[in-house]
This record gives structure tokens, sequence and C-alpha cells, in this order.
């Protein structure tokens, strides 16, 4: 009897033992650190990969960016174009165990429509929004408006992510303390160390759609058991924990080391993102230099794009120069109101500058110290001041730069002009999209630009079907934003992954997702 009951606790053990030995864990590093963890008070692309990972959406890209239901089941439009009925497929619960409502839905839109460029569009057509029942609701229009379900299923930053109702009642300036998605990840809080790592548990109750996954839609069927996203801010140190196998995928690794990346046989270097990304240096018209428009289009003549592409870039293979706001290669595509900016002319320049009186008040510059795109503070840096202008560079971290640039304090205290970033090309396909060509005043993206033209034009954009006035409506708006700049586009880029080979399945998106990837032991 005893040698049966050791027999059956040894059998249970070697079965744990078992377990544990087959769960997996996929390390990461990311292209930043994980500090803030609410994905539509920050367009910040480390929060939105974040919310890739703890939220679902209504609606999801597919890799030819056509938007296809996710957590819908469908959506019907009346015949007068007015009322969009939405509605929610079976098995949806969030990671607390309660169901996902028709409520959770209407608050989460309304959040993220208060934070998002192409949100507010939205909600400026929209007469209202009800609940029907407990997985239908409506979104009725004042007028007919073209980009309903392209609002709804916006890839990137901000991202229309559902949340609990009681979450997303939560002000969209004000930072969310409880992180309950619906999403196939589990945001692990309690072991979250910001600096060090966020972890991330398989969300075993996800209810994956039938399709096979395409982007940021279909089937999202979580293989792993838990993912880690491991804080290494050292380049170097990153590739070589990729290299000895220490981590799985380096999301951004630096360019210069890719050569060497690329001989190790274990290792995968794959362009994820084919449309790429654009480079930019966003301003603040609040405060002087930048409430000035002319002073800001002087900005634009001291800077160029080939400084910036060399410094973040340098490698001809993954940029190219374009001046077109809405990405070279696509419909909207034009070198129009640009065609003499962005090439360092530095005497026009201090031409306008002396025109319009510049005094010498600083352009502070926020520099982020620990990412690719934070290091070309230094070219902006430069160039302004070889065009003229007189430049206060304030170094800082990444997460320290999104928290300082939601501030519309004056520069004496705490506040900024300018700062570098990118954007995935998928933000910027057109004038309603592309926050940062927003001009809406206290609603618009951090910088707070303030131009009825633009909003006109903007509101023409999404009230046509008509292709080819689309076309000349987008060529006016960004003819309007050399006149009236909100930010300064630098080149477009791409930057591959890096990937052990022991891993696959790794989806082309607009945004890293962690879905369908397998690791082998």
């Amino acid at each position: 009897m005893r040698k049966m009951k050791w027999a059956a606790l040894a059998a249970a053990t070697a079965a744990l033992v078992s377990g544990a030995a087959q769960a997996q864990t996929l390390k990461v590093v990311m292209h930043s650190d994980v500090k803030i963890v609410d994905p539509i008070w920050t367009t910040a692309y480390i929060v939105r990969n974040h919310g890739y990972m703890v939220y679902d959406t209504l609606l999801a890209v597919d890799d030819k960016l056509e938007v296809k239901p996710q957590m819908l089941e469908g959506w019907k439009v009346s015949d007068d174009k007015l009322t969009y009925t939405f509605t929610l497929r079976d098995g949806l619960k969030f990671h607390d165990g309660a169901p996902v409502t028709a409520e959770d839905c209407i608050a989460s839109i309304k959040r993220w429509a208060s934070r998002d460029a192409m949100g507010q569009k939205l909600m400026s057509f929209t007469k209202g929004l009800a609940v029907v029942d407990d997985k239908t609701f409506t979104l009725t229009l004042n007028e007919p408006y073209g980009l309903v379900i392209d609002s709804l299923g916006k890839p990137s930053s901000n991202v229309p992510f559902i949340m609990p109702k009681r979450v997303a009642e939560t002000p969209g300036n004000t930072q969310i303390k409880e992180f309950i998605g619906s999403g196939p990840f589990v945001f692990r809080a309690d072991l979250w160390r910001p600096g060090e790592k966020a972890i991330y548990d398989k969300f075993k109750d996800y209810k994956p759609r039938a399709e096979p996954p395409s982007a940021l839609s279909g089937g999202k069927v979580v293989h792993v058991d838990r993912v880690e996203w491991v804080n290494i801010p050292d380049p170097q140190t990153a590739a070589n924990a990729l290299m000895t196998g220490e981590i799985d995928i380096l999301e951004q690794p630096l360019i210069e080391m890719l050569p060497l990346i690329e001989k190790d046989k274990n290792i995968e270097v794959k362009d994820l993102n084919p449309l790429g990304s654009q480079y930019s240096l966003r301003f603040n018209v609040l405060h002087k230099p930048f409430d000035n428009a002319k002073i800001r289009q002087a900005a634009l003549y001291a800077l160029n794009q080939k400084d910036f592409l060399l410094a973040g870039i340098n490698d001809p293979r993954y940029f190219k120069e374009c001046k077109a706001l809405f990405i070279c290669g696509t419909p909207y595509a034009t070198d129009a109101g640009f065609e003499d900016k962005l090439e360092s002319n530095f005497a026009k320049s201090k031409e306008i500058l002396k025109q319009e009186g510049y005094d010498g008040t600083p352009v502070v510059l926020l520099f982020a110290t620990d990412t690719n795109t934070g290091r070309l503070t230094p070219i902006a840096k430069s160039l302004l001041e070889r065009g003229g202008f007189v430049v206060d560079m304030q170094a800082m971290d990444w997460q320290t730069v999104l928290s300082r640039r939601s501030r519309k304090e004056p520069l004496n205290a705490g506040g900024w002009s300018g700062f570098m970033t990118s954007w995935v090309s998928a933000d910027l396909l057109n004038p309603i999209v592309s926050a940062f060509v927003g001009a809406a005043c206290d609603k618009a993206a951090i910088g707070w630009p303030c131009d009825a033209k633009i909003e006109e034009l903007r509101d023409a954009f999404a009230k046509t079907t008509d292709p080819a006035k689309r076309k000349e409506l987008a060529t006016a708006v960004q003819v309007r934003e050399s006149e009236y700049p909100t930010f300064a586009q630098l080149g477009q880029f791409n930057i591959p992954m890096a990937i052990r080979k022991s891993v696959t399945g790794n989806l082309t998106s607009p945004a890293p997702v962690f879905w369908n990837i397998k690791k082998a032991q």
C-alpha cells in the first residue's frame, strides 16, 4: 500500500516537473521600457504595443490594411447611412471574468475619441451612441461620414482599445489605475518592474476568432505561456543577449549592429512592417518662439531629411528621403508646399527670423537619451542653430519625455518647444488618421496646433468618398501645413526585427504582436 502511495506521489511530481519544463517564456527587448501603461493617455508606441497585449479591438486591419471584424460579429448600416449597428461576438470576457458588454464598448469609444485626432473627427459627426442590448449598440451620425469603420479599425496610436466601463469612464487626460482588458494576454501588474521588465501571461479564457491571423486581425492564438519584455537600454548589450540566446527577439536593433547580427546563423533579420515609419519633429505652438507659424516655417528651411536618416539609420537599404506628409508610394503622396523646404537653407531661415523679430527665445528640445529616435535630437539642435535659432537641449529618458510633453506650462516652468519622434506609416496615410496634422486647438494632439483652415480641409476630406476629390484635398492639407507647420517630416525608414530562428510565426503588422508565435524547446 505504501509503495503504491509513493508511486502515485512520484508520478504526480513527475507530471508537475514535466509541466513546468513545458511552460514557455518568450523574452523580448522592445524599443523602450514600459513605465506608462494607459494606451489612450499617450500615443507612445511602447504603450500601444502594451495595449495590443492586454486589450482587444472591435475592428482590426489585416495585412492589406483592410478593416475586418475582431470583437464584433459584424455590423449593419442603415439605408440613409446615418446609423451603424454593431454586434459583439459570443464568448468575450475580461480578465476578471466579467463579460464584455455594449456599455463597455461605448464608454471605451468615448474615452478614446477624447484623445485621438481621428476619434475627435468621428465624434464631431456623431449624434449619439446607444445600447440596444448587452451585445449590441448603435452609432448615429448627424450626416453621412465615410470613415466610421476606418476610425474604429484604426491600427495604431491611439487605438480604440476596449476596456471595462468602470475603467473607461476615467477622463482621457487622467491615467487609468486598473489594467483589465479582454485581450490575449494578462498584464501582471504585480510583477511589473519599471526599468527592469514587464510580464504578460497567456489569458487562458481568451476566445480567438476562427479565421487565420492576418496582421492585427483574425485568430489571436497564443502558443507561449508568458512574454517578458526585458529592458536592456544599451544596444550592444541587447544584441549580445540575442546572440547568446538570453533573449529571443530584439524589436529594434541598432542598424549599425545588423552586419554582426546577420552573420549569426541562429538569427533572422525580418522587416515585419514593410510600409515603414517616418521621423518627425513636433512643434509646440503654445509658446514662443514656435507660437509664430512663420518662425516654425523658418525651422522647416533650416532642417533637412538626409542628416536625420544618416544619423538614425545609415544604411541605404532602410531609408529614403520623402517630403510627402502622407507617405511616398501611397495614393496621397506629393511634395506640394515643401519643394523648397527641408533643404537646410540656413540663409532663408535667418531671413525669416529677422523679418519676424525673433528675439533669441530658446527652443527647448526634449532629448530622449534611451531611444533610436532620441539620438537624432542633437542633429535638430545643430541644424536649428545654424539656421539662427537659440536651442536649449534637455536630456532625459523617453518615459520622462512622454510625461513632460503633455504639459502646457511656459518654457520657464517645465514647458517645451519640440521633440523628435517617429510614426509608423499606417498612422500617416491620410489627413484624418495623422494625429500631428490635426489642428483642433485644445483638442489637438500634444503641441496643440490651432488652425481653422486645416480643420475645414480635413472635414471636407472626411465627407467625400470621391478618390479624385480626396487626393485634391489631401494635397491642399499638405500645402496648408507648409504655411502653418505643425511638425516637420524628416524622412522615411524601416527598422527590421532580429529574431532567433527557434521563434516562428511572427506576423507582418503595423505594430509588433506576440500571438501566433511559437518557440521551439
